[in-house]
């Protein structure tokens, strides 16, 4: 059962594609991977996160070490806490925004940094594999509990503005944006889906999905909310609707970030990081403002080690995660929608609204990623590269994350997924027209190789 890991984390169903033995195996390696005499653990509320902490917590105590146990968490309370206290390595228990029979493991190291595939969890699952021995150790490790809910709030409470003249409408997924969310924002919002219940009985907690948005679509209109605001079920990730029920597409929320970082803190060349995918639209309307834009590839494992090596301010990613300098380089639901109703507060007492300022950030048709379950990934990610490049002449590419070719007037990235069996392509064009064209070519293409 070592099919659960992936580049970023271990994931996957539970009971399927890892179990208690797997949990407990991780929890007796990870100290000796990263010299850690006491771990971090946390976990969100999906009905086998308990079954699976009480294996991990056994793994890591017959190892030796010691755990602090922080019960119900968020996945960056357990950033925060890691960097915060100094751990060496922390667990946090969660299928972020998977149905509700999955489940998994995020691990990091010291400075909240993450843990992936090629800088720890191979290791680990070579180890299981090669059954490696578990003997307990001849003094057992401890486990201690720790309440770090007040110390987060007020952490979080210095990022948070007046909201007043603004009517938010929130949907949490039943999911572990329920531990702060009206601690932060109060009783004056609308909130629906708002207790913690690991079965997910509303929707999937994925606000990628569109179907999953349509209760706080409804909610927005019914109420006449500024903004909309929907966090995934650990609460890394967020996701926002506008004022007509619009749907904001994450990639664009880079830039509009910079009405904070820029215009309301006035920062003076900032480094911003965002990933392959991401719409052209985003670098066009940062670098006049004086942001030198980078692009790296997708996913946590990789962009909180990257924005910290090039001391990024924030960046992002199209799937919802947003990372600050600010929270450790590392990815915070929480923080992103603190930042996001500054700026919609702002805009409206200038007498306007979110609905505008994203019509001013979109310039290109995007297709947004098409996913193709295909076995030879390389083989047509290459076909459709050279095709491309035959019939029209490149501006630029990149090849660090599969493959992104830009053109005069479009683009497109193939990749393949870290976490699952499919190839990803995304496509932008300056107009509808064109934008067809090139996602009916990219599909002629790969159905070849099905």
């Amino acid at each position: 059962m070592a099919g659960a890991f992936h580049a970023y984390d271990i994931r996957g169903v539970y009971g399927q594609d890892f179990d208690a033995a797997v949990a407990y195996k991780v929890g007796y390696f990870i100290p000796s991977l990263l010299g850690a005499g006491e771990v971090l653990v946390g976990r969100d509320c999906r009905v086998s996160s308990q079954e699976i902490h009480d294996a991990l917590v056994r793994g890591i105590t017959d190892s030796g070490a010691d755990v602090c146990d922080i019960g119900l968490s968020s996945t960056p309370m357990v950033y925060f806490a890691t960097a915060s206290y100094g751990f060496k390595a922390s667990v946090q228990i969660t299928a972020s925004h998977n149905a509700p029979e999955y489940n998994g493991l995020k691990v990091s190291r010291e400075n909240a940094l993450p843990v992936g595939y090629d800088t720890g969890l191979g290791e680990i699952e070579r180890r299981i594999g090669a059954g490696d021995s578990t003997p307990a150790a001849q003094k057992r490790g401890k486990v201690r509990t720790m309440d770090i809910l007040d110390d987060y709030l007020a952490f979080m409470r210095r990022f948070k503005g007046d909201y007043s003249n603004i009517r938010i409408a929130f949907d949490l997924s039943n999911g572990m944006a329920n531990l702060f969310a009206r601690e932060i924002f109060g009783d004056a919002p609308a909130y629906i889906f708002d207790t913690i219940d690991g079965r997910f009985p509303n929707h999937e907690p994925n606000p990628l999905v569109a179907s999953n948005r349509e209760a706080l679509r409804h909610l927005v209109l019914e109420t006449g909310a500024d903004v909309g605001v929907i966090y995934d079920g650990d609460a890394d990730r967020v996701m926002f609707l506008d004022e007509t029920g619009r749907f904001v597409p994450p990639d664009l929320v880079i830039a509009l970030m910079s009405e904070y970082f820029i215009g309301e803190r006035g920062a003076k060349s900032p480094v911003v990081l965002q990933e392959i995918r991401s719409s052209k639209a985003v670098a066009e309307y940062l670098e006049p403002l004086g942001a030198e834009v980078r692009t790296w590839k997708v996913g946590r494992a990789f962009a909180a080690p990257r924005l910290r090596e090039i001391d990024g301010l924030w960046g992002g990613e199209l799937a919802g995660h947003y990372y600050f300098k600010d929270f450790f380089y590392s990815d915070s639901g929480l923080l992103s929608s603190e930042i996001v109703l500054r700026i919609v507060s702002a805009l409206k007492k200038k007498g306007t609204g979110l609905a505008a300022m994203v019509d001013k950030l979109i310039r290109y048709r995007n297709s947004g990623e098409i996913n193709f379950k295909l076995e030879h990934k390389k083989e047509a990610m290459d076909a459709l590269r050279d095709f491309f490049v035959s019939q029209d002449k490149p501006l630029a590419g990149m090849d660090f994350d599969g493959y992104r070719v830009e053109f005069a007037d479009w683009w497109f990235n193939v990749r393949p997924s870290n976490t699952e069996p499919y190839l990803r392509f995304i496509c932008e064009a300056r107009d509808d027209e064109l934008l067809s064209l090139r996602v009916a070519q990219a599909k002629e293409i790969i159905a070849k190789f099905d």
